[in-house]
């Protein structure tokens, strides 16, 4: 728990199951780790650590091994809160589900990085997210099957056996077999969504938690607030990393990203501070990394992507966007697909 996370790298609790499912599907474990460079003792200990493009390869590798294209699945259905540690504890003894959820988002990033939950709340509904920020990996289709499991069964440990999604969605392509997502889930899905995600009725966010003891809450915030304190620089990782969610569903102001981490603004401004940046130019990065994505993977006009940001207008945004690339929104797509002879989608561009 002590050990220095660099970027990337997992406690590899989350992915605890993976000799399991491999045992279960006839692989031996060991010969499967070995070939992905992995020594399997790892998993003697969830809180090991291991970078996130090693968990990938071996999530790919077992797929290859196994045959089964839902691998991930299979090892996310098997994820508990006890998993992640201190964080899981937190998040098992808050008050109600909308401070366990906050808790999860706020802090995980104490044992990941490379990889972040995220927390929408839209009207009615809300989405319990998993954003994968790590740039050029392999494929990391099975990884975001894994993350998004995990997600429904903590909201299931949270809000009780009564608790149903509202729909279920993923950022990659629908499978040939849907059948292993229908059978776990219960619920409706949807796949090249904009971000893999648990959809659920606002309401649970007020669902008290029976059994929620304050006092040994009380005792693990302070052990997380010294953890925390210990890794101060790591927390603007932890913002960059759901700013471009909440940037796709309007929640990017510094007021909304501060409650998403159960804070006031004035404290995520001083928090930014002390790691050596601002919000400010966090949500330029942000804003420039959304229209990137959708001038090049989608259709969108530049008055469509303006409004996205929650600029005024599209001029605002045309003359945000030359400051940060020395060139036009249409002179820079142009530029893009002459270069990469890839189309437009007819939507908006995915996260990845």
């Amino acid at each position: 728990m002590n050990q220095r996370i660099d970027v990337g790298t997992v406690r590899i609790g989350a992915a605890m199951a993976v000799p399991a499912v491999l045992g279960r599907l006839g692989a031996d474990a060991s010969s499967v780790c070995a070939e992905a460079g992995i020594d399997i003792g790892l998993f003697d200990d969830p809180d090991n650590l291991i970078s996130n493009a090693a968990r990938i390869h071996l999530l790919n590798l077992c797929v290859s091994r196994t045959g089964c294209k839902h691998f991930g699945l299979l090892v996310g259905q098997r994820a508990s809160l006890p998993l992640f540690g201190l964080v899981g504890f937190l998040v098992q003894h808050s008050p109600d589900v909308g401070t366990a959820l906050r808790n999860f988002v706020r802090f995980l990033h104490l044992h990941v990085h490379g990889t972040a939950p995220t927390l929408a709340v839209n009207g009615r509904r809300a989405s319990f997210g998993y954003e994968i920020h790590q740039p050029r990996i392999e494929s990391v289709d099975q990884l975001a099957d894994a993350g998004v499991a995990a997600g429904f069964n903590i909201l299931r440990t949270l809000c009780g056996p009564d608790w149903l999604p509202v729909e279920v969605q993923f950022a990659h392509p629908k499978p040939k077999d849907t059948s292993p997502f229908s059978r776990f889930f219960g619920a409706p899905l949807r796949f090249d969504a904009e971000q893999n995600a648990v959809v659920f009725s606002a309401d649970w966010l007020d669902h008290q938690m029976p059994g929620a003891d304050s006092e040994l809450r009380r005792l693990l915030q302070k052990q997380i607030d010294a953890l925390e304190a210990k890794h101060v620089d790591a927390f603007h990782e932890q913002v960059r990393a759901v700013l471009k969610t909440a940037l796709l569903t309007s929640h990017g102001t510094a007021d909304q990203i501060a409650g998403l981490f159960s804070m006031h603004s004035r404290t995520l401004h001083r928090h930014l501070q002390a790691c050596g940046t601002s919000f400010q130019e966090l949500l330029d990065e942000g804003r420039f990394s959304v229209a990137k994505q959708m001038l090049e993977d989608s259709s969108a006009g530049v008055s469509e992507i303006a409004a996205t940001l929650d600029y005024s207008n599209a001029s605002a945004f045309t003359r945000a966007f030359r400051r940060w690339s020395g060139t036009t929104p249409a002179a820079w797509r142009t530029d893009q697909r002459k270069t990469s002879g890839r189309k437009p989608q007819s939507t908006g561009g995915r996260n990845s």
